[in-house]
């Protein structure tokens, strides 16, 4: 976590499973950092995650012909049946 990248930082208790605090506790010896930058840090990739996941998908493309999708769709399909 970049401590410098903003100071709106929240306090708050966590609840979880001994096993998973286990496992992130031997994460923080192994670097030499804080629980609480672990948790910090897996906190933030779950909420970027879910920002990204949540993101409007809007489709862009470029015309190889130079038609435009209102030249295409203002043409008909296919012609009345004689």
């Amino acid at each position: 976590m970049n401590r410098g990248a903003s100071t709106d930082v929240r306090r708050t208790t966590v609840a979880a499973r001994r096993g998973s605090l286990d496992t992130l506790e031997a994460e923080a010896r192994r670097r030499g950092v804080s629980l609480s930058a672990i948790l910090a840090e897996a906190i933030e990739e779950k909420a970027s995650a879910l920002h990204a996941a949540r993101r409007p998908r809007l489709g862009v493309a470029r015309s190889t012909d130079g038609l435009s999708a209102a030249e295409l769709t203002s043409e008909p399909i296919a012609h009345t049946p004689s």
